[in-house]
């Protein structure tokens, strides 16, 4: 019975990879779902390292950079028929790379789990992202380096020119990627990788080496990563000293833990998060990165499992079918919440924005007008007041839908 689940659940993921384009067809879209499947790898394969295995790390943008300069230089060489494959197999080659190079910098850095570790990663991370600028022949310097994927040999007659096909090249990546790496947390490594993470020394109690075990981990993430900058290259045709440096490796922590750390579907949900907010936020606000420095700074807050620790919250009341008694109480708080926040980001634009109206949310809005301040201060103010109106009656239907049965505490 287990066993059919997960099979539903693989194929249900399966099914949703490959028909999404098929909703959503525009040029726009195709190029957020191919941003979606190279973040949801990387994202994945930090959660090995940090979910999983305890290890922060401040350079895990080096294996997906190292991977993606690989495999744009494979790209040359077919190219040039140096080699002759089918550029299927390019995310192969960053993962190789990834792997090797993964397998060099943790023989010394998984000595150790905790701050030694995050500094010597920060301090190989941006070693690497300097070397890159002064290695030119290799990294290409500022400008990078780029190849085209056209001049591979067909693969029953595709050609790889559409982003479409790239995007379905991607889904099948993805797909393979995401079943191993939840193989890889099924076996004993995998396993261990936890009780290392939880606590090292009943791991060494038990006669397991906590170093081998975060070495085997560190190399499995390096692998995946490299593919993912495999993957990188493939869709964007060349890659620059910003996909090694310390942004990028930011950029995949925030992925992880906005996503839930910890939870194998969390890095996917804080990948699809990210990656929107890049795609569409961007194009509507120039203060993104603001609004994702606040997002984070509230998963800390009040969702420190992240969005899928959230949802796997209310396991228990849907057990009990206690599930629907949530949705008024959450329905009563989460509106206030929801023009808050609304509230918040008008006065955010209104302070930032240079033109004399502002264009919200089909309203016009005035910056130069005290009334329109006062206005949305006293909205948020009283949407404020709402939340905390509202708050005690959620608590208390979340304890009723959480409660123990005295039968069964007995």
């Amino acid at each position: 019975m287990a066993f059919l689940k997960k099979s539903t659940i693989w194929i249900a993921y399966l099914l949703a990879l490959l028909v999404l384009p098929q909703f959503f067809n525009s040029i726009l879209a195709i190029s957020i779902y191919n941003q979606m499947a190279i973040a949801i790898v990387f994202a994945l394969s930090y959660n090995m390292l940090l979910g999983q295995g305890g290890m922060l790390s401040f350079g895990h943008a080096v294996y997906f950079g190292l991977g993606g300069f690989l495999a744009v230089h494979t790209l040359i060489m077919i190219e040039f028929e140096t080699v002759y494959f089918s550029i299927i197999f390019i995310p192969l080659v960053g993962g190789v790379i990834g792997l090797l190079a993964a397998i060099f910098i943790g023989s010394f850095s998984t000595h150790k789990a905790g701050t030694v570790f995050a500094m010597i990663s920060l301090g190989i991370g941006e070693l690497i992202a300097a070397s890159s600028l002064i290695f030119v022949s290799f990294f290409g310097g500022e400008a990078g380096v780029s190849g085209d994927r056209t001049f591979g040999p067909p693969l029953f007659g595709v050609e790889f020119l559409q982003d479409v096909e790239i995007y379905y090249l991607a889904a099948g990546w993805v797909f393979i990627a995401t079943v191993f790496m939840y193989l890889f947390t099924q076996t004993p490594a995998g396993r261990m990788a936890n009780a290392v993470r939880d606590n090292p020394e009943r791991a060494e109690f038990i006669g397991y080496s906590a170093r081998r075990v975060r070495f085997i981990s560190f190399c499995a993430a390096g692998f995946f990563a490299g593919i993912a900058g495999g993957l990188f290259a493939l869709n964007y045709e060349f890659i620059t000293e910003e996909n090694l440096n310390a942004a990028t490796s930011g950029r995949v922590l925030l992925m992880a833990y906005i996503g839930g750390l910890g939870y194998f579907i969390g890095p996917i949900v804080g990948a699809v998060i990210l990656t929107l907010m890049n795609s569409l936020l961007s194009n509507y606000s120039e203060l993104w990165m603001l609004y994702l420095g606040i997002l984070f700074l509230l998963t800390v807050m009040f969702l420190p499992r992240g969005f899928a620790g959230f949802i796997m919250m209310h396991q228990v009341a849907w057990i009990r079918g206690k599930l629907h008694t949530l949705f008024i109480p959450y329905l009563l708080t989460g509106i206030p919440a929801l023009i808050l926040i609304l509230s918040c980001v008008a006065l955010l634009e209104m302070s930032h924005i240079e033109e004399e109206v502002l264009h919200y949310l089909g309203l016009e809005l005035n910056p130069a007008t005290l009334l329109t301040w006062v206005i949305t201060i006293v909205i948020a103010s009283a949407s404020l007041f709402a939340i905390r109106l509202t708050l005690p009656r959620l608590r208390a239907a979340w304890e009723a839908a959480n409660a123990i049965p005295d039968s069964e505490d007995g």
